[in-house]
């Protein structure tokens, strides 16, 4: 296997597209048989999940899994669903305000998709641009100046986040930072990165995804791997278990140690095309997360 080491590589792997999954096309469940009833007593009806609505923003790592977390989301919660990635983009790229040249188009950006779709989770995917290709960013870069760019970084998460809560008024949406995975880098960028979503969660009342977790190897958080074993679910379905005569499965490409994607990144950034186990695994992270903030409603 290749070493992933090379810059060229890195800034490849962020900048250029990712890649979703529409051939496993949406899993339906069976249709539910009807309850007989009486005159005499009222059948009940067992709780069932609010079906939220979802807004997700984020960089290439959203880009590329937008379709599969689109449709976990829709299987699982029935939500209703918008995304808008940009490839290349951090925090500050979605800010209202920011300076000319931000990534994100006016009409994208999180308070005003907020002020239009009233989303009641905001799903925000950020590995943390750490290089100076946006022009939000000033120039900040985390190899020059650490202190620097973890100010700003800080900085932009707390005005993102007040600009959504704004936006959104008396139904504030709640916000949900996803932590990302391994980097075999810069391991502790990473990680600085996670403690401070985590730190602005609890301090909004917002919450986070593990989605990281489960692209590491078990009892070995911030270990970067290109492949991990199979879970039961990528057992029963052979296009996610990659490996299946060694019981493992690739999360990543020999050429790409960032994206999830295992089809080539493209000029034109997109959905990743092909079935890709570690999407898949972020996807259903993301969907636990809401699933366990959203509220219960009783059916009827």
């Amino acid at each position: 296997m290749r070493k992933p080491w090379i810059v060229g590589v890195l800034l490849a792997g962020v900048l250029l597209g990712a890649c979703t999954d529409p051939a496993s096309g949406p899993e339906v469940a069976p249709p539910t048989p009807s309850m007989p009833t009486t005159t005499h007593r009222q059948v009940p009806v067992a709780p069932v999940k609010s079906a939220p609505a979802v807004l997700y923003l984020g960089d290439s790592l959203a880009m590329e899994s937008q379709n599969v977390l689109g449709r976990e989301l829709r299987n699982t919660l029935d939500a209703t669903y918008t995304s808008a990635p940009y490839s290349g983009t951090t925090p500050c790229d979605y800010i209202e305000g920011a300076k000319a040249g931000s990534l994100v188009p006016a009409a994208d950006k999180a308070a005003a998709l907020v002020r239009s779709l009233h989303p009641d989770y905001v799903v925000l995917q950020f590995w943390g641009n750490a290089w100076a290709y946006t022009p939000c960013m000033d120039g900040i870069t985390y190899a020059a100046d650490r202190e620097t760019y973890f100010a700003r970084y800080r900085a932009d998460v707390r005005k993102l986040t007040a600009q959504i809560a704004a936006a959104g008024g008396a139904q504030r949406p709640t916000i949900v930072w996803v932590l990302q995975g391994p980097d075999p880098i810069t391991p502790e960028r990473v990680q600085a990165v996670n403690a401070l979503y985590k730190a602005q969660a609890g301090s909004t009342g917002d919450t986070v995804a593990d989605a990281g977790k489960a692209v590491s190897p078990a009892g070995a958080r911030y270990t970067w791997t290109q492949y991990l074993p199979c879970t039961a679910y990528e057992r029963a379905h052979p296009d996610y278990c990659t490996q299946p005569g060694n019981g493992r499965t690739a999360l990543h490409r020999d050429d790409d140690y960032l994206h999830f994607c295992l089809a080539p990144t493209t000029p034109t950034p997109r959905p990743c095309p092909v079935r890709s186990p570690g999407i898949l695994r972020m996807a259903r992270a993301i969907t636990r997360a809401i699933a366990a903030r959203a509220p219960s409603r009783s059916g009827g």
